[in-house]
């Protein structure tokens, strides 16, 4: 067994569970309290719960692409000469930016579909979703869900962007 991809396995699983969970945790709490809030509408709303399923999954899948970046980063980092509490520490905090670039970032491609939906069509999406029409739900999810497909390798690019690559030297032919 080769040692140090079973630890790399390990850390993988380790933190994309716990990210996972902070991030559906959070990502829960925001909606539920904007749809309570701002909405005034309750837990019982079929069609509010079909577009909080839809968030929740969206984002968690563009979340999710941070996985190999900060997994990339561990890897770059445990192969330079540093303690071993400094590769934990750079490691968590190399792995908070990412995730954080990437909620971020999730969370505008989910306002926007919103946005979008709510632009593109007559109706008072906030006012359908309270009203319990499950149809509009539906098809805003949809919006959202596709808006995350077609952002997540972009977004993952672009969190790529910040890891500590070693310079590599230009050749010239």
């Amino acid at each position: 067994m080769n040692e140090k991809i079973a630890v790399l396995g390990l850390v993988e699983i380790l933190s994309s569970l716990s990210s996972g969970i902070v991030i559906l945790y959070l990502t829960y709490k925001l909606v539920r309290v904007y749809g309570r809030k701002k909405l005034q509408i309750e837990h019982d709303n079929t069609a509010y719960n079909v577009l909080l399923a839809g968030v929740l999954f969206s984002v968690g899948y563009i979340v999710s692409g941070v996985v190999q970046p900060i997994l990339d980063s561990y890897r770059f980092l445990s192969g330079s000469d540093i303690s071993k509490s400094e590769l934990v520490m750079s490691f968590i905090g190399y792995g908070g930016l990412y995730i954080a670039i990437t909620y971020i970032l999730a969370m505008l491609v989910v306002i926007s579909g919103v946005k979008i939906y709510s632009t593109m069509t007559p109706l008072n999406e906030a006012e359908e979703i309270r009203n319990n029409n499950i149809g509009v739900s539906i098809v805003l999810t949809v919006v959202i869900i596709t808006l995350s497909i077609f952002c997540s390798s972009g977004i993952n690019l672009l969190v790529e962007s910040f890891i500590p690559y070693p310079e590599m030297p230009y050749q010239i032919k």
